[in-house]
This record gives structure tokens, sequence and C-alpha cells, in this order.
């Protein structure tokens, strides 16, 4: 499906402000409803298996957004539901200010969410606000790996990555160009 629906051939400026050949916009398939149907039970399944027994998740909006409320949804029917937020790039001037948003709760345990790891910047970012609103952080539970030194970066930072796919798994799916 990300293959399909998300990964595009060409010259590319990623968030990161790399240049790329490779342009995975993965929005374009976590909104849709098969994608948000197929994603929220598969993420769910690892955040389980890797037994981070985690409150909540989210993460930097706008990419982490879809896949937190999915795999929100899908935990709905269990025994320990998991709460979805979000976390502002910026706190708003009106408000309550606050940079996360949603049901989180300080002292939650939390997976941050990231659509596609280039660089690990976005996640950090959501980690730091995270943190300072009072969560700790488990790990970090990506759609798709770039591989291209970011779960490294998130490594070297002490979280735990987990990736549901790599960007090699998806150029594999591409047609040749």
């Amino acid at each position: 499906m990300l293959a399909e629906r998300s990964a595009r051939r060409g010259q590319f400026t990623l968030a990161s402000g790399r240049q790329s050949t490779l342009y995975i916009d993965a929005r374009l398939t976590t909104m849709s409803p098969d994608g948000l149907a197929l994603i929220g039970p598969l993420a769910l399944a690892a955040l389980r298996e890797v037994d981070w027994r985690v409150d909540a998740i989210g993460g930097l909006t706008l990419g982490a957004d879809p896949i937190s409320y999915a795999i929100a949804y899908a935990s709905a029917g269990t025994t320990a539901p998991l709460r979805a937020f979000t976390v502002r790039k910026e706190a708003k001037a009106h408000g309550t200010g606050r940079l996360v948003e949603g049901p989180f709760q300080e002292g939650d345990r939390v997976a941050v969410i990231e659509d596609v790891i280039t660089t690990g910047g976005s996640a950090l970012r959501a980690v730091d606000a995270i943190r300072a609103a009072g969560g700790t952080v488990a790990g970090v539970l990506a759609l798709v790996d770039r591989e291209e030194g970011g779960r490294d970066a998130l490594v070297s930072a002490g979280l735990s990555v987990v990736a549901l796919a790599r960007a090699s798994d998806i150029v594999a799916r591409l047609p040749v160009a």
C-alpha cells in the first residue's frame, strides 16, 4: 500500500532539508480508510510485542496524527486501551498554550509515533515536548524508517525504535523507473 500510494521517485527536498530521489508521503496511505484499518491493528500489535506498556501514543503533528488515532481506535476494545494525543510544532498563543494536546496526562508512559523517520529530528522534538509536559517516553514507533541514520540518532539518544516498514521494502515494490 505504501509503495503504491505514498512513494514517488524524482528529485525531492525532504523536511530535514536533505535531497532524495525517493519521496514517501505516508499521509496518502495513513489518511485513507483502508490504510487506517490496516495500520491501527498492525501498530498496536507491534506495541504489544515490544511490551512497552504505554498509556498513550502520539507525536509531532501532522504525520503522527492519523497513525496515533488509528492505534487508539484499534485498542478501544482491548483490556488496555490507549489514548492518542498530538504534539504541536509551536504552542498556541491562546487557550492553554500547551504543546501536547489531547488526553495526555502528566506521568503517562508513551510511545512517540512517527510517520517517516529520516534524521529523527521530528521524533526528538516530540520527545522533548512530552518530557517537558511530564511524560516518560518508552520508545518510538515509526510507520517507515528511511534507513538514512534517523534510527541511529534516536537510539543514540537512548530511545528504542520500532518501524513497521523500511524504505528498502517500499523501493523493492516500486515499478522500475
